[in-house]
């Protein structure tokens, strides 16, 4: 089996074509690299009730993949561009479905931080934060795929550069200013 740091540009090009087979056998290779990164996604949105699993997360995200239209990847970062977000939306229902039965009861908690400071150490619920990064993204797209990559999908820099086709400074000047908007939208929230 070859290496998964090095994922085959053939497995991306036959998705590209639409085959399934193809999408059956990127999620095999990297299927550790998808468990870091679920892990990293329940770790992120705190206390997740424990029905909600990293296993459940990865097979759930390859479900909604493999029943897109339509799925252009041109290289690995982009896959793991697109599998955070699907997570994001996984947990973002499982949210909605799951834990918000009564105001505000069991509603799941997550911390919009990368480092531990004390201005990005609030706890915000994650339904919120998915009105704030629909809010964003009717106001600058990119911004939210910047966040889907750094915040949900645990990506540096660097690979959220390249999976989103930008330099690492526009990332890091962009990453400033996605967090400094949705403060703000949070802020009139909370």
């Amino acid at each position: 089996m070859p290496n998964p740091a090095e994922t085959p540009k053939a497995v991306v090009a036959d998705n590209v074509e639409g085959k399934r087979a193809a999408l059956d056998d990127l999620f095999t290779l990297v299927y550790d690299e998808l468990r870091s990164l679920a892990r990293h996604q329940l770790r992120s949105h705190g206390s997740c009730p424990h029905t909600l699993t990293t296993t459940v997360l990865i097979h759930e995200s390859y479900l909604r993949l493999a029943g897109m239209e339509e799925l252009r990847l041109d290289d690995r970062a982009q896959f793991f561009a697109l599998a955070s977000r699907a997570m994001r939306h996984l947990i973002i229902d499982y949210a909605r479905g799951h834990c918000a039965r009564k105001r505000g009861g069991g509603m799941v908690r997550v911390t919009l931080q990368e480092s531990a400071t004390a201005g990005e150490d609030r706890c915000l619920d994650v339904v919120v934060l998915n009105e704030a990064l629909e809010r964003l993204e009717e106001h600058d797209p990119r911004l939210v795929r910047l966040v889907e990559c750094r915040f949900f999908g645990g990506m540096s820099p660097k690979e959220t550069a390249q999976a989103l086709g930008l330099s690492q400074r526009t990332v890091e000047r962009d990453w400033r200013r996605a967090k400094t908007y949705l403060y703000e939208l949070l802020e009139t929230a909370i």
